[in-house]
Formats: structure tokens, C-alpha cells, sequence
């Protein structure tokens, strides 16, 4: 930074000359009096001139001069424009301090942080959490970078990392300025991530070790007492049937989810007809419906719908939907297939909505359905041969395939799951030249 001269107190000659001429010129004029009428002579007043002329022209520094503005943000490098301009553009929460902690500046996400912040206030008056006080004060008592976490509770549970930097601003007179900046880190979603992967390990785990379990008892069972017993032997090896289906279940439907999870940033490009989709997993689906006595009423267009998609994900995703109304919705001896195809001049959704009238759904289940392992009753789940894994595979196809799930259900009035895909809105001769 360049120092200039009114800045150090030796103003220029014409400044000075300019200030002193009315000093001057009255000192001139007494003087001028004192030889025609005082009996000064001239060589004295010549004197006497030149002692007041260079008293009123050189600069001297006996007293120091006011400091104007430009002087005072050179003293005060934190109070410039610049250092607001940088505190609130950083993209974490911050807040700028003194040496004694009062708050110089911050930015727009410390503000939603901590809406007690005020300029020249302590931070502490808005920062209360004990981890940040003995972070700033071990801060300001060593002068080096000190790193605190800590759990938000309100309004709700957020986990922040302060990092609390000690800064040094030179100012404009060679000295420096002792500044803070706090600086915020939201942690709180990779503690959801870690969270999520956590649980996701425990009941894959869980569920797996269940079947496996049964199976060694089993085994040991026909391989000891039930030995010489065929009955038993019978029923045991059943059971072992269906945790060996189950488990297999599990395992392929983890194995659809990862598949799925890695190719979701890729949208399906193929146009699949919806329509003979359908028929296939409906009539594959007889036999369950025929064993839970429910009828399945299929309504379908006559002209085929036509979606970009990937035929054997749309499969998947058409078994889990209307399994999941023979199994749980049989008791209302009805599941309702049908699809809907907006008017060629709409650019609506296509639509599969899959009713059943069972018991339904309660509405504080609504949320967490798409959720990986979650159950609203896990007894009933496991008996019926559920993973807790389809309506979360579901929801990952049709996020590929840039669409969304609707749920609607009412206690004792049955649920309705809609799966929506995005039109398109193209000639069926241009659809089917586009696939060759």
C-alpha cells in the first residue's frame, strides 16, 4: 500500500501556503503599522516576518494530526470493505472477530446459524454450545487454529465442526491487526450417509443371519434326533425350502438394488411398449393369486403405451407392485392393475397404479415405505416372504428412469401404488423405427 503525503502529515507547499496567508498577511500589515508608526525599524519587521512566515510554513510534528477515514481503515484492515466482501462470500458459515471477540462480520449462513449474531456484540452472547466457548477461548489465549465439534439440537439435530483460525491483518502502517474467523461445517449429511450404511450392513446382516440359522438348526436336526424319522424329515426339509427361497430372495433383490444404484445416473434410452409388460407379470402372478383366492382385474388401454425405459427393471418393478398387493392387500380379494396414457396432445405422465382393498396403510407409515428393510409390521413381512427391500428397489427404477411413486392409502380402505413415467409423445411408426 502506497503512503502518500497528506496521509503522513507533510501537506505540500501550496496546501500550507494556501492555510497560513491570512496569518501572513495580517502578521505583514502589523507589521508594515510598527515601522511607520512604532518606531520599528525595517530590518527588524524583515525578521520578525521571516521567524512568524517559517513558523506558519514548516511542517512540524509536536502534535499529532487528526487521522481522517483513509487513516483509520488503514489502522483497521478487518473494517474494509474487502474483508465483509470475503467473509460473505465463503460458502460455509462464518463470522469474523476481534481480539476481544466481539463480531466484526458475517455471512448469511452464519446468520441462519445463529440468529443472536450482532456486529460488535460478543460472539459468545449468540454462540452458548460449551464446545465453541472453549474452542474461541483456547483460540484467543494461544493464538493457534483450534477444532471443535458439536451437536445442534434446535430446531433440529445438525452436526457442526468449528474450525477456529487466529489471523494476522497488515495494515497500512507496517503494524497488523489480531483478528478470528469461525468457520462452520455442516457434518450432518455424511452422518446421514454413515448412518444409512450402518443400518443398511446391520439388517442385511440380520436378515441373512435368520435363514442361515434356520437352516443349521434344521440340518442339525435331521442329522441327529430326526434322523430315522420321515415325518419330520419331511416338514423340516419344507422349512428349509422356503428360508433357502427366502434367502435367495434377499440376496437377488441386494444384487437388483446395487445394480440399479450404479446405473442411476444413466436414464434408459430404449422405448418399451408398457402394455405386454404387464400381461406378463400378471399371468406369471396367477398362481399366488390363486392361492391367496384374489382376482386380478386388469384395465389397459388398447393402443400401446410407450416409455423409454429398461424392459427388465420395468419387469422388477411390476412384480414387486402387484405381489405386494396379493400379500398384503388379500384380505380385500381384489388388486386393480391399470395403466393410462395421456392424449397425444398432453405432455402428462403415463401411469401404473396398482390397487388393492386390504387393510391399508397408516399415514405415519407413508413416509418411510421407500426406505431399505423397513417394515410396517415385520412379522407379517417375513411370513408373507417379503425383504423389506421392494418398494425401495421400486423407487430407485423409477428414479433411473427420471419418474416418481405416488402412495395413497386409507386404514381399512386399502392402498394405491402409482408409478409415474414421463410421456412420450411420439408416432408409434417413428417409436418403432427409433428401436430398430
Amino acid at each position: 500500500m502506497t503512503i502518500t503525503s497528506s496521509n503522513s502529515g507533510f501537506a505540500p507547499w501550496s496546501d500550507r501556503l494556501r492555510r497560513s496567508a491570512i496569518i501572513l498577511i495580517a502578521t505583514a500589515l502589523g507589521l508594515v503599522a510598527s515601522v511607520v508608526f512604532g518606531g520599528l525599524t525595517l530590518t527588524q519587521a524583515g525578521l520578525i516576518f521571516l521567524v512568524i512566515a517559517g513558523a506558519a510554513l514548516v511542517p512540524w510534528h509536536l502534535h499529532q494530526s487528526v487521522p481522517t477515514t483513509e487513516d483509520m481503515i488503514g489502522a483497521r484492515p478487518a473494517e474494509t470493505p474487502v474483508v465483509q466482501a470475503l467473509v460473505g462470500g465463503m460458502p460455509d458459515a462464518a463470522v469474523l472477530l476481534d481480539r476481544a471477540g466481539r463480531v466484526l462480520h458475517f455471512n448469511t449462513a452464519a446468520a441462519q446459524l445463529a440468529p443472536a449474531l450482532r456486529r460488535n456484540e460478543l460472539a459468545l452472547f449468540a454462540l452458548r454450545s460449551p464446545e465453541i466457548i472453549a474452542a474461541l477461548r483456547e483460540a484467543i489465549a494461544t493464538r493457534q487454529p483450534q477444532r471443535a465439534s458439536y451437536v445442534d439440537r434446535v430446531p433440529v439435530d445438525r452436526w457442526m465442526e468449528l474450525i477456529v483460525t487466529p489471523l494476522s491483518l497488515p495494515t497500512a502502517f507496517g503494524g497488523s491487526e489480531y483478528c478470528i474467523l469461525m468457520t462452520f461445517q455442516d457434518q450432518t449429511p455424511l452422518r446421514r450417509v454413515e448412518e444409512m450404511r450402518a443400518d443398511f450392513v446391520a439388517n442385511a446382516s440380520h436378515e441373512l443371519r435368520t435363514p442361515l440359522a434356520a437352516l443349521s438348526g434344521f440340518i442339525d436336526t435331521l442329522q441327529g434326533p430326526a434322523r430315522e424319522d420321515p415325518k419330520a424329515r419331511e416338514r423340516f426339509l419344507g422349512i428349509m425350502h422356503a428360508q433357502a427361497t427366502r434367502m435367495a430372495r434377499l440376496i437377488d433383490d441386494l444384487l437388483s438394488l446395487s445394480r440399479v444404484e450404479l446405473s442411476a445416473h444413466v436414464r434408459p434410452e430404449k422405448l418399451v411398449d408398457v402394455v405386454p409388460l404387464v400381461r406378463q407379470v400378471v399371468d406369471g402372478l396367477e398362481p399366488l393369486a390363486s392361492e391367496r383366492q384374489v382376482v386380478i382385474d386388469v384395465e389397459l388401454p388398447q393402443e400401446p403405451v410407450v416409455v423409454a425405459g429398461d424392459s427388465e427393471e420395468l419387469l422388477r418393478l411390476l412384480e414387486n407392485l402387484i405381489e405386494n398387493g396379493l400379500k398384503y392387500g388379500a384380505s380385500g380379494g381384489r388388486v386393480v392393475v391399470s395403466l393410462t396414457d395421456p392424449a397425444p396432445a398432453d405432455a402428462g405422465e403415463v401411469r401404473l397404479a396398482v390397487r388393492d382393498f386390504g387393510p391399508g396403510i397408516a399415514p405415519e407409515h407413508l413416509p418411510r415405505l421407500t426406505e431399505r428393510f423397513y417394515r410396517v409390521d415385520v412379522g407379517d413381512s417375513r411370513a408373507q416372504g417379503g425383504t423389506g427391500l421392494g418398494l425401495s428397489l421400486v423407487k430407485h427404477i423409477l428414479n433411473r428412469h427420471r419418474g416418481r411413486l405416488l402412495i395413497e392409502s386409507v386404514p381399512n380402505h386399502g392402498a394405491t401404488f402409482t408409478a409415474c413415467f414421463p410421456s412420450t409423445k411420439t408416432p408409434i411408426s417413428e417409436k418403432i423405427s427409433a428401436k430398430e
